[in-house]
């Protein structure tokens, strides 16, 4: 009865401590996320397993490039999977299949080169960035419901950025932005 005892108190005592330590790492740094559809092919396939940072963007604001998991301005309740494209207080024109950024006087073709094969972007559209806004564009822009249809991504609906690509094993990789 001694062993029975010791053993179910050194088991409680795993729980608490796994509990103590998984809890605050899953709710406040990392989460996980499965992705659902063809949005971000040829990067990201449906159920692709990722872990999103959450803590990154509590220290500095996304960049250019970087992949992030956010809450569907039009539905809170769903996560969406997309690339920023535009920054706060930048224009963004997609015209001929090209997407043209202009921040002040600077003016410049996004090259999309180093990840997309087809970089050609469906719409016509010109907007204009306010603080706290972003565009973002799924890697398969024909399939992809974005910044095209429902508008520009408030900051404050970032969950956080894809940190890490964890299944497929044989697609583990971590995952970087682009250098424009």
């Amino acid at each position: 009865m001694k062993d029975f005892l010791s053993f179910l108190l050194e088991t409680i005592k795993i729980v608490i401590l796994a509990i103590i330590i998984v809890f605050p790492v899953r709710y406040f740094i990392f989460q996980p996320f499965f992705v659902q559809g063809i949005s971000m092919e040829p990067n990201f396939f449906n159920s692709d397993y990722l872990i999103v940072d959450e803590i990154t963007y509590r220290f500095r604001d996304p960049q250019r490039g970087e992949v992030v998991v956010f809450k569907y301005p039009q539905s809170p309740t769903q996560r969406y999977i997309k690339r920023i494209i535009g920054l706060p207080g930048e224009t963004v024109i997609i015209e001929n299949g090209q997407i043209i950024i202009v921040n002040g006087s600077e003016k410049f073709v996004l090259d999309e080169s180093e990840y997309l094969s087809d970089s050609y972007t469906t719409g016509e559209i010109k907007t204009s960035l306010s603080e706290n806004e972003y565009f973002v564009l799924g890697d398969n822009r024909a399939f992809s419901s974005d910044s095209r249809r429902w508008g520009s991504l408030l900051k404050e609906f970032i969950v956080g950025k894809v940190y890490l690509r964890a299944w497929p094993f044989t697609a583990l990789a971590k995952i970087e932005a682009p250098a424009y």
